[in-house]
């Protein structure tokens, strides 16, 4: 398999998240043509993931398994000597080009793994969390997101916080009549910003980062309601930060959590270089898939940026490299 040629093929189908049904049918039926017994399996509307194993071994002890949407907006593929371009050439479309490249040199060895390729990664690991229901028997699941093809010892987590503060509307000639809701917001984030974070070792810093502030209705308005949304990079258990978080802003403002996904330790193997993940992956939701590794051709540096990319020579080191990886395991 071409894997440049593959990856663009891939990257120039639209599957910003929510939009996924176009790629899905396009590995579906390439699958299919490989002679792989491959199923779509019913997400939400016609967002499927896709399933695929070999007719030699339908219930395979390790699983490759990576993301097919991507973050908004679609860049269609371009090439150069050295890098393919384009929306998910990283992040995961070159990955899933070198987890089909690697399973068919497998296969061609006497070697069978599965694919399992999802939808609603960069939003809220829906396709992930549908997959989970399914009976798996895998032993080991070899998650790619763009590691530099390096194995991850660990991935943070990540804890979403929406702070509502609550005013009094009033002429702003007249302050003292009214009740100012960004006030109110400064000082929470404020205070939020001002505590300290927890740090584990050999993995970094819990991180903060306030995403997202809205509020007011006028210039000349004192603003009765003002909201920020905040995401948290956990490297441990959530439970005493959500409690710190709350206590922090007190009665200033109203504290929701609206997602939390767990800080994961991960599998590594003797000899490969090693990194840790700042971002988060769909590895929590796939709990009943097997021991997860995280590994993948591609720097997370450049994934959802205008100028995405990925190596080519990555590309081909990723096949060697998944291939050498189900060995060791399946050894």
């Amino acid at each position: 398999m071409d894997v440049v040629a593959f990856t663009r093929q891939l990257v120039d189908i639209e599957s910003v998240t929510g939009n996924e049904g176009p790629v899905g049918e396009f590995l579906h039926r390439e699958l299919c043509r490989l002679g792989y017994q491959a199923n779509k399996v019913p997400v939400e509307g016609t967002r499927c993931n896709v399933f695929a194993t070999s007719p030699e071994q339908p219930r395979p002890a390790v699983v490759f398994s990576t993301h097919m949407d991507t973050v908004p907006p679609f860049i269609a593929s371009s090439e150069d000597d050295t890098r393919v371009y384009g929306r998910g050439a990283c992040d995961a479309k070159g990955i899933i080009a070198t987890q089909i490249a690697a399973a068919e040199r497998l296969r061609d060895e006497g070697i069978y793994v599965g694919l399992l390729f999802l939808v609603g990664e960069e939003r809220d690991s829906l396709g992930a969390k549908v997959a989970n229901q399914q009976a798996s028997e895998c032993k080991f699941l070899v998650n790619g997101e763009p590691t530099e093809n390096k194995i991850a010892i660990a991935s943070k987590g990540a804890l979403r916080v929406e702070v509502t503060a609550h005013g009094r509307m009033a002429h702003s000639a007249y302050p003292e009549l009214g009740e100012s809701a960004i006030d109110k917001l400064i000082e929470a984030l404020s205070r939020l910003r001002a505590m300290k974070l927890p740090t584990e070792a050999g993995v970094g810093p819990c991180t903060l980062n306030i995403g997202m502030i809205e509020g007011g209705r006028a210039p000349n308005v004192i603003p009765d309601q003002a909201r920020a949304q905040l995401l948290y990079r956990l490297v441990g258990p959530a439970q005493q930060l959500r409690q710190e978080i709350t206590q922090a802003v007190g009665d200033l403002a109203e504290i929701e959590f609206t997602l939390e996904i767990p800080f994961v330790r991960l599998r590594t193997l003797d000899g490969l270089p090693t990194m840790v993940a700042a971002f988060t992956t769909d590895i929590p939701a796939l709990s009943n898939w097997g021991e997860p590794l995280l590994v993948g051709p591609g720097s997370i540096h450049v994934a959802h940026t205008e100028g995405e990319y990925v190596d080519k020579k990555q590309l081909s080191d990723a096949v060697d490299l998944y291939c050498s990886i189900a060995r060791r395991l399946l050894t």
